[in-house]
């Protein structure tokens, strides 16, 4: 297991550095940039602050310096929040994004997976039908048109929560958000256990469970779901990964003052030092939690450490 693990480190190397390479270059390709207003600075400013910000410098010059300052943490100065280094505004809007996401994942993959398990056990039933058209829907319907939805409903019409803001924290601020968030990911994760769990009902091992007189308790939960759950652990990772890193839509439409609000406002006003200290914490994310789903696999499927 140990050499499986170090194997998937390895690659996480490579991989960071091609992230990091490709926005670097595409956020610098981009028409306009940081400083085109609507009304230019005068010529002397407009130097001045090129020169502050080492905008005149060749390009592949620029990349070698973010790159060496990216090595050691260091993610530069942001464009548009004056006095403060992208660092540190990450790590002021990371808490709130990981509280909300964590919450969302949680939502998402007990609700998923015990709904697609449902269904599964009443295949071609009408609760079947009725609970994968709630799944359809969960994953055709946006973010930005479920957020407002439900806040029209349960802050509008109901008063029941407040519409947006963190507030003091309290759950019940969070309450619209993480259902927004985690919507779409359990409509997912029901539709990816229902066809698993179908699957795997119909193997040969449940066959023999069976026949040896298992109760349909031990035979679903103990040997079918280990099997049906291989596809909604590769799925975890991305999702976890966006969720616990904040969502732009959901943090702005509720105005959580998270990572994805962030990244909004950065790539709305070319903040590049923002863009990019937001693109490369989303990509150590799906590493991270890839390389955490690859010890998954190996720990439900030992063949895979074999691979």
């Amino acid at each position: 297991m140990i050499s499986f693990v170090l194997r998937r480190l390895m690659s996480a190397v490579p991989t960071v550095f091609v992230v990091v390479t490709i926005s670097f270059f595409l956020m610098r390709f981009a028409p306009g940039g940081p400083f085109s207003l609507e009304r230019p600075l005068p010529p002397q400013t407009m130097a001045n602050v090129m020169e502050t910000y080492k905008l005149n410098d060749p390009l592949w010059s620029q990349y070698l310096h973010y790159l060496g300052n990216a090595f050691k943490g260091d993610f530069g100065p942001s464009f548009i929040y004056k006095d403060n280094t992208v660092a540190e505004l990450i790590g002021k809007a990371l808490p709130y994004s990981v509280e909300l996401g964590l919450y969302a994942i949680l939502i998402a993959l007990i609700g998923g997976v015990i709904l697609g398990t449902i269904a599964a056990l009443r295949q071609n039933s009408a609760l079947d039908f009725g609970l994968m058209a709630f799944a359809t829907i969960g994953v055709t319907v946006p973010n930005f048109v479920v957020g407002p939805v439900l806040t029209l409903i349960f802050a509008v019409m109901l008063s029941w929560l407040p519409a947006g803001g963190w507030g003091s924290g309290g759950f019940q601020n969070l309450i619209l958000p993480m259902t927004a968030l985690a919507l779409p990911q359990l409509a997912v994760f029901a539709r990816l256990t229902r066809g698993s769990m179908i699957e795997a009902l119909n193997g040969d091992h449940i066959r023999t469970a069976r026949a040896y007189g298992l109760p349909p308790r031990v035979v679903v939960i103990t040997h079918a779901l280990r099997g049906a759950m291989l596809p909604v652990v590769s799925y975890l990772a991305p999702c976890a990964a966006a969720l616990l890193t904040g969502s732009a839509v959901v943090e702005s439409i509720f105005t959580i003052p998270g990572v994805g609000r962030y990244f909004v406002l950065g790539a709305l006003n070319r903040d590049y030092p923002l863009v990019m200290g937001t693109v490369i914490l989303v990509a150590v994310f799906v590493i991270f939690f890839n390389l955490l789903v690859d010890i998954a696999y190996g720990l439900l499927d030992p063949r895979v450490r074999n691979d």
